[in-house]
């Protein structure tokens, strides 16, 4: 544990380090001079940027107005992560394969500039895989579908969403676990969150409670709170000259959870790393290093304490 706590400190405290280095050496980062580049539309992306011109109601908006918590274990997103993870009761470490595909899919928007509301779909498959045993055995499977309804005005924001959880242990995992006898794990869940912008710093807090769940012993409560940090974006020079135009920006962001069934003890996800995008494009590529502390956040492995260190790739579309 103390190897871990170390690391994870490091790579944590490297992290807050970059985005202040470099928020004050590229602050004022003079307009590229390249004339091509000039020629790329403006995108405005609701979810980074913030705008009160032109009024819109329309179907399948491409964006939305409350951004994807970075850190949420349970954000429906696609992303790819190694971890070495260790179980806190018999100190027992393997390495961790995790993989979501997921995404918040907008039906209806209205909106004047980036000042409304939106209403949409969200789906999501969480998938855990234990690497060190024969073809990755896959331990669990989370299947999320629910609707989100996001809200925003000016630097404040909020989503209110319902949403559908059924998990699923692997076959592998249960042939080699004869001890542990599958079961319904099913929860239904209402979740409340509010976040305000400031400058390059975001932070949120909510609440949620379980409406239905299976089974009917676990207790319904539980908060949640974060934060995020954005340096400012700087250009890369990586395989110039056909990524000329991506934008490097350093991000770190800490998302913490307290369940009352788990006696309010605090689950902290903490993210750290670099975010690529392209000028004009609204798809975002991330990098990061990861540090989870507390109950596993994912299927009925609920109130197994665990503590992982990792590295991840991110997609955002």
């Amino acid at each position: 544990m103390g190897r871990l706590v170390s690391y994870s400190s490091r790579v944590m405290g490297l992290g807050w380090a970059v985005l202040l280095l470099v928020g004050y050496a590229y602050a004022d980062e003079p307009e590229p001079k390249n004339p091509e580049e000039a020629k790329v539309p403006t995108v405005i992306d609701c979810r980074y940027d913030h705008h009160d011109d032109g009024e819109t109601s329309e179907a399948f908006p491409s964006d939305d107005v409350f951004r994807p918590l970075m850190a949420d274990p349970k954000q429906p997103q696609f992303f790819a992560i190694w971890q070495q993870s260790r179980s806190r009761t018999d100190n027992s470490s393997f390495s961790l394969g995790s993989v979501a595909i997921g995404e918040n899919f907008g039906f209806y928007t209205n909106r004047k500039g980036c000042n409304g509301w939106q209403v949409g779909l969200l789906t999501g498959v969480f998938a855990q895989f234990n690497l060190d045993e024969k073809n990755a055995a896959l331990i669990n499977t989370d299947f999320n579908v629910g609707i989100p309804l996001s809200w925003r005005s000016g630097n404040w924001s909020a989503r209110l969403r319902y949403y559908h959880q059924s998990s699923h242990l692997g076959d592998e995992f249960l042939s080699s676990h004869p001890d542990i006898k599958p079961s319904s794990f099913i929860l239904e869940e209402a979740e409340g969150i509010l976040s305000y912008d400031y400058r390059w710093l975001r932070l949120y807090g909510g609440a949620a409670v379980l409406v239905h769940r299976e089974p009917a012993t676990i207790d319904r409560t539980r908060v949640q709170w974060g934060f995020e940090a954005r340096a400012p974006s700087m250009r890369t020079r990586i395989l110039e000259p056909f990524l000329n135009r991506l934008l490097l920006t350093p991000v770190l962001s800490g998302d913490f959870k307290s369940h009352e069934e788990l006696g309010w003890i605090v689950n902290t996800n903490v993210l750290g790393g670099f975010e690529w995008s392209r000028t004009g494009s609204r798809r975002h590529f991330r990098i990061m290093a990861t540090y989870f502390h507390g109950h596993n956040p994912y299927g009925q492995f609920y109130n197994q304490k665990i503590e992982s260190i990792g590295v991840g790739a991110y997609f955002t579309f």
